[in-house]
Parts: structure tokens; sequence; C-alpha cells
């Protein structure tokens, strides 16, 4: 979704919510939650909003006109019921009969639930400086994550990886190969972007970095002379991070025609821009999203931008046999997140002793 359309809908949502919902919303942009968060957390407010309206749990005329002392009073019971409403109904664009929604989007409509819980109960201050209310239903209510051992999980995600050579075969794959069975029309659009393109899948390749920091990044923030670029964590902490050397050559390529072909009259301060409405914006999420699955699919399978910083992960792990390290480069506070690694290098270990 291009940036401009989606502060649209994030706006027309907005105009919907009640009050309480818009200073969540100016609190967590502070923080800042990536514009995405926030949009598919307002999606939810505003179905479970809905939901609440047609249950009669409310009996306001106008989603604006739900009231604090509703959200404070709501029970256990009824975001159960609300749970199984979610299980049960009929999914409307399913070209079969099929019921409910996954488990892992009922899991984002109780985090998104959850935060704004959090927000009004310990977060907000009224003008005595208290929280609007301290009753947290959210914290009566369980969430059912996948069970999955990280052996389980290294197995499913371990050939969605382009490990060891696979990692310049991808970059070489895009540069000389991609084009060739496409059109005419599809090579000119190719040609556009590809020095872009190829740019911006080789940063998060070299150092890991997530889709949400990508997107952030300012052009300032690249430092071609120490191979360093910040970013802006989790939690809204500044972090400098390492790029391998590998993506030099690509980010120069890039550098070179950014200018003269995404904003030759305009400055803009974002490093990677696109094009819409024959204006230079910051790209997106989901144009980056896009973008490396149009030619992971081609290559090998189709992956997403967090299989390459799990590719990254990977490959520092096996290189450097540390937890610390790769924890660092990721971002990450502990290294208990990095356990995953240890499991697939290990299988890639199995695999080479395999072929001795």
């Amino acid at each position: 979704m291009k940036r401009e359309r989606l502060i649209d809908n994030i706006e027309n949502l907005k105009a919907m919510m009640p009050s309480f919902v818009l200073e969540y919303y100016r609190s967590k942009s502070a923080v800042p939650y990536a514009l995405t968060t926030l949009y598919e957390y307002l999606k939810e407010y505003h179905r479970f909003f809905t939901w609440m309206m047609a249950a009669d749990i409310t009996q306001v005329s106008h989603m604006q006109a739900i009231s604090l002392k509703t959200l404070e009073n709501l029970t256990k019971s009824d975001l159960e019921t609300y749970i199984l409403y979610l299980r049960e109904r009929p999914r409307l664009n399913a070209t079969t009969t099929k019921y409910g929604v996954s488990q892992s989007t009922i899991n984002r409509t109780l985090s998104a639930l959850s935060s704004l819980y959090k927000y009004l109960t310990e977060e907000v201050e009224d003008k005595n400086g208290e929280p609007y209310f301290y009753r947290n239903v959210m914290k009566k209510v369980s969430t059912q994550k996948k069970k999955e051992t990280l052996a389980s999980r290294a197995e499913h995600i371990k050939n969605k990886l382009f490990l060891g050579n696979e990692t310049q075969g991808f970059l070489d794959f895009i540069e000389t190969e991609y084009e060739k069975a496409l059109s005419n029309r599809a090579k000119s659009s190719f040609s556009k972007n590809k020095e872009r393109d190829l740019a911006i899948i080789a940063l998060i390749l070299a150092s890991g970095i997530r889709l949400s920091e990508t997107v952030n990044i300012d052009l300032d923030d690249l430092n071609m002379n120490t191979f360093v670029v910040e970013v802006m964590r989790k939690g809204g902490k500044q972090d400098s991070v390492n790029i391998a050397g590998f993506a030099k050559p690509y980010l120069v390529n890039y550098l070179a025609i950014r200018d003269s072909r995404y904003c030759p009259i305009q400055q803009e301060k974002a490093l990677f821009l696109t094009i819409y409405k024959a204006k230079a914006n910051r790209i997106d999420n989901s144009s980056i999203e896009k973008i490396v699955g149009k030619y992971s699919k081609v290559f090998k399978v189709r992956v997403t931008p967090h299989k390459l910083r799990h590719t990254l992960a990977t490959r520092l792990y096996a290189e450097t046999n540390s937890q610390v390290l790769v924890s660092h480069q990721l971002g990450h506070a502990s290294t208990q997140v990095t356990d995953l690694y240890t499991h697939i290098v290990n299988d890639e270990q199995k695999n080479a002793l395999d072929k001795l």
C-alpha cells in the first residue's frame, strides 16, 4: 500500500474513532509505531467496536460515542464471545464456504486490544495524573500461540533462506537473469527501479535490519565511509548497524542515480524512494515486501524481507559461532531470540557431513 493511500485510510478510520482511541494513536505515533502497525490496530478497533454495537453491548448509534465506561465494564465473557464470533463467522471473501479467521489473526486482534487497554489503564494520564480506569480485562484473556520447538521452526524456514553462495546468487540473478523472461513493458519498469531494488535487498541481506527500519532510513543515516547505517530500533532506540561489504557496489550504484531518477527537482530525505503521482516519496513496507517477493519467487521460493534478515543472522552465526554478536547485529536485547539460528546452522552442518 502506498504511503499516501495508507495515510488516507488511517485518517478515514480515525474519523470514526472515539476520542480515547485518537489519544492512543497520538501517543503511539510518538514512540513511534510503524504506520502499518497503527493502521492494522485501527482496523481491529473498528471491527471490535462494530461488533459491540451489533451485539448490543453498547447502545450508542455511532462509534465515536462509545465510552470509556463501556470498555472498563467489559467482562471476560464478552471478550470470549467476541473471539468465538471471529472463529465462527463466515469468511465473506472465501471462494468456498469457510468459517472463522486464523489463530494468528485472533492473536493480532488480542494484541491490538491489549495495547489499547494497557494505554488506558497504565500509560495515559488524566488531569490528576491518573489513568482513565484501572480494570484491565485483557489480562484475563489467554492467547493461544502455536506450539513449536526451535528445531521444528528451523526445519520449516531453512529452505526459505539464501545461505552460502545463494546470497550472492540471488543478487546476481536479479541483476542479470530476472529481466530475460519479462515483456518489453515489464522490462522498462524493471529497469527504472533495478538499482534501487538491488540496493534495498543487498542492504537487508548485508545488515539484517528490519523492514520498518529499512523504510525509515534517511539519506544522512547511511555512512558510506564507515559503511554503517543508523536505524531506529523497536522501542525508539537509535542503533548503529554494520553492513557487510558485499552490499557496497549496489548502494553506490543506487546513490549514483537516486537524485536524477527520483527527485531531480525536489529534495527528499528518505534514502529509498518511489514515484507516486509524479512525486518522489519514501518507499513503504508493502512495496518492499512486493519487491522481495517477486524476485525471490522466480529465483527459488517466495520469501519476505524478514527471511532475508534470518538469512543474514544464520550466515553470521555460522561464521562467528557467537549468539552475542548476532544479537547485537539484529538489535535484540538478549541472545534468547538467536537460539533459532543455532538449530539452522547445526542442520546445515549435518547436511555437509552427509555429503562427505
